[in-house]
């Protein structure tokens, strides 16, 4: 077992190809597609963030079970709910042990003080860990949760009771996904001591199955299997390497010539030799998720509802779909995914139109030879496999209602950062559901709360708002359905987006991994995973 030592890493074409841990049977290579902007769960939103930290080195007090959307306990071994609805109280576990690195060496077990800090820190701008280390939550923001609880109360060290403000249906589901991850308190305080607070971002500290090693930028991200993890039978690896590669097609390479025994996004074109390939297996399944056109409203003319009901109408979402998604996709008319509950089948899209589109552009005051901006991401996501095609296709489109479009691209954590500042005119973005929730998909992406997280439209409108809070803090099924159903309506009315797709889901590795389980969610989870030997 190699617990602590440093392993040698090859970069290029040969990547791990003669190292011994990429054939060894307790080391797994993972092709990842992007560099993380940090370690600290509760400041970021993408899966690439997540993967990296969360779905790594953290837990939650409850959690999802792994390849579904059924919530189980995690650092919390059970919870008691109040008859109003209102009041939370979580039973933690004993016996959890944060991990012991060569920056921190926890003297005590998790207890309720590291849940207080993880909440409380998120909460109270004023928290003095927050101070020094200025940093926004945007998915406990975006989702209201800074407002919504009222109180965290330590009953005893392994008790904890939230107090909320209004009924959340969801709230159980929310304190599963990534951004609730549990920090520890003492680490915390170590670092507020050193005057080095913003360190729990770069050398992060938790109780998951894996153990924080070291991180290269767009090179690799080391882990060591945790072995004193509280469930050891979710630890199967000794070692897990993240190699970080964007290229799609070099990540397939990789995966075949054994450099890696996992990957990600393959290219559509790259799924038929997949799957024909003795050394490896393809799991294939429906996205939970939607590729979208978000048209910033704050910018002009996108301000204008006849501006983004031409752009909208002009979009050549089947060209699209055969070309980029080729095949392993399917239409989208609403802002969520037909497999969500509460899902209005009704919807309909505009009719493809251009010349409609035209006068409606015309109508606003929108000359000819207007010039905007497209900002396409740089990196494959389960729901948009090519957004730079996806972006060029787009751009021979409205060049046809007369508008001069220029394709804009940064780094992806650039690229994020600075969508959520609204710099963009209209950016391509997308979802991958986190809790199986419809406000986790109404909420969460078109709220005026989520604006500055993952509202990159920028779109706050009161009607709508008041529909989805209202659903919210109803727990009958049937009342929440229909107040979704209105939202949805209101929302297609509007155009703040345009939806494009639902991909499918395509997760190649080799046939050697035993206990891969492809998440719902879009996440990459390794607790459980092995190699056959």
């Amino acid at each position: 077992m190699l617990k602590h030592a440093v392993i040698p890493f090859l970069v290029g074409a040969s990547l791990l190809a003669s190292a011994p841990f990429a054939q060894a049977a307790t080391n797994l290579v993972f092709c990842s597609e992007g560099s993380p902007a940090g370690f600290d769960p509760g400041q970021y939103t993408t899966g690439t963030d997540f993967d990296a930290s969360a779905e790594t080195m953290f837990n939650r007090l409850t959690q999802f079970e792994r390849g579904g959307t059924a919530v189980i306990p995690g650092l919390a071994t059970s919870w008691d709910v109040s008859a109003d609805g209102l009041t939370y109280t979580f039973h933690l576990r004993d016996g959890v042990k944060f991990h012991t690195t060569p920056y921190f060496k926890p003297t005590r077990e998790f207890n309720a003080d590291d849940v207080l800090f993880t909440f409380n820190r998120m909460i109270n701008k004023d928290d003095p860990f927050r101070k020094a280390y200025p940093t926004e939550f945007p998915y406990f923001t975006d989702m209201g949760m800074d407002t919504n609880i009222t109180k965290i109360d330590k009953v005893d060290d392994k008790t904890v009771k939230f107090t909320l403000k209004d009924v959340d249906a969801a709230f159980i589901q929310n304190m599963a996904m990534s951004f609730a991850s549990i920090q520890s308190a003492e680490y915390a305080a170590q670092l507020l001591k050193e005057g080095k607070a913003a360190d729990i971002n770069q050398k992060p500290v938790g109780t998951g199955p894996f153990v924080f090693k070291s991180y290269q930028k767009d090179s690799n991200i080391r882990y060591t299997g945790n072995k004193h993890y509280w469930d050891p039978s979710r630890v199967k690896l000794d070692n897990l390497i993240f190699a970080i590669n964007t290229d799609a097609s070099v990540r397939v390479q990789k995966l075949k010539a054994n450099e890696c025994q996992i990957t990600l996004h393959p290219r559509p074109a790259d799924v038929t030799a997949l799957k024909n390939d003795p050394k490896l297996q393809l799991i294939e399944k429906p996205g939970f998720n939607l590729g979208y056109i978000a048209y910033n409203v704050r910018h002009k003319p996108f301000d204008q509802l006849e501006v983004r009901q031409a752009l909208d109408m002009a979009v050549n979402k089947q060209g699209i779909l055969n070309a980029v998604y080729q095949g392993a996709g399917q239409l989208a008319v609403n802002a969520m995914p037909p497999t969500q509950w509460s899902y209005d089948e009704t919807i309909k899209d505009a009719a493809y139109n251009p010349e409609k589109a035209k006068e409606l552009l015309k109508a606003a005051g929108v000359k000819e030879g207007t010039e905007i901006t497209l900002w396409a991401m740089p990196v494959q996501r389960p729901y948009n496999p090519n957004a730079k095609l996806m972006a060029e296709m787009l751009q021979a489109d409205w060049a046809k209602i007369g508008l001069k479009v220029k394709i804009v691209s940064y780094e992806w954590g650039e690229y994020i950062k600075r969508t959520k500042n609204g710099e963009h005119d209209i950016s391509l973005i997308g979802w991958t559901g986190d809790n199986g929730d419809p406000d986790n998909w109404l909420g969460t992406l078109y709220s005026c709360d989520a604006i500055g997280g993952n509202n990159y439209s920028m779109w706050c409108d009161p009607a709508y708002d008041k529909l989805i809070k209202q659903a919210k803090v109803v727990t009958d099924r049937d009342q929440r359905t229909l107040l979704y159903k209105q939202a949805q309506q209101y929302l297609k009315q509007q155009v703040p987006i345009t939806p494009v797709a639902h991909s499918t889901v395509n997760q190649p590795l080799s046939a050697k991994i035993e206990g891969f389980k492809v998440s719902p969610f879009g996440r990459n989870v390794f607790s459980g995973v092995s190699i056959e030997k």
